[in-house]
């Protein structure tokens, strides 16, 4: 399915599930939006975290049409989440009822627009053959600061077979609007995390730690970790993988 037809069906909430996997080839985009008074620290922050943090649009404040992709980023998400004041309040799938003439929406890249790359090349993705949301964690790598933003990275984790893991990060490097090559390889510990089967996002993942590799890649969630620092008043994102889909093809290796 084209990405226009598919947002359709989010438009209209007939499907709602997670975009891993929907219509190949096309850049997929985290969503974060907050008011005016907070947007120039955020861009401040992703400009200094390109890893976590790769933007792919900024819209001005109360425009609701990004320049890559026809679709409204009020209702063409399958899922939204709205935070007030640093707490979740409730998961919505569209935010027409909530939206303010001051806001400003980041488009941020996601790991899920390189996904047909890896399988393409013979790497399994056990998420999608378990039909389950990537699993996504947060972790003790620090980003760099910005005004009131701060905080550590999220990531997402992909459980690879050991053949396979230089053949991603070969894969995975040259998508830089999509968090690029891995940021860790191997022992979650190292990382802060500790239970790997209890992920902070998305879904668990099965897998036989004796025959695969967890690894690493920075991910677009970790904007909303670290604006639950800073505690805006509202803040709007997209729910863990349930991405737009835009009309831009991804970077090609």
């Amino acid at each position: 399915m084209n990405p226009y037809n598919q947002r359709q069906l989010f438009r209209t909430q007939q499907e709602s599930g997670t975009t891993s996997g929907m219509c190949d080839n096309y850049l997929q985009a985290n969503m974060l939006v907050l008011p005016r008074e907070y947007a120039f620290d955020f861009l401040l922050f992703c400009v200094r975290n390109p890893k976590p943090c790769p933007i792919v649009d900024v819209l001005e404040p109360g425009i609701t049409t990004p320049k890559i992709a026809n679709a409204d980023i009020r209702s063409d998400l399958p899922k939204y989440r709205i935070y007030r004041n640093g707490e979740f309040v409730e998961e919505v799938k569209d935010i027409q009822g909530v939206w303010r003439d001051d806001f400003v929406t980041f488009l941020i890249g996601c790991s899920f627009t390189f996904e047909k790359a890896l399988l393409e090349s013979g790497v399994n993705l056990l998420h999608q053959e378990q039909r389950k949301v990537v699993p996504m964690y947060k972790t003790n790598i620090a980003c760099e600061e910005a005004g009131r933003f701060k905080g550590n990275m999220v990531v997402s984790m992909r459980a690879l077979k050991p053949e396979d893991v230089q053949k991603a990060v070969k894969i995975t490097e040259p998508f830089e609007t999509s968090h690029g090559s891995p940021v860790h390889i191997g022992d979650p510990a190292d990382i802060g995390i500790y239970d790997i089967m209890s992920p902070d996002y998305g879904e668990s993942v099965e897998f036989n730690e004796e025959e695969y590799i967890p690894v690493f890649w920075g991910c677009g969630v970790t904007p909303q970790n670290v604006c639950l620092n800073a505690k805006p008043e509202i803040m709007i994102s997209h729910a863990p993988g349930h991405m737009l889909i835009t009309d831009q093809f991804e970077e090609k290796n």
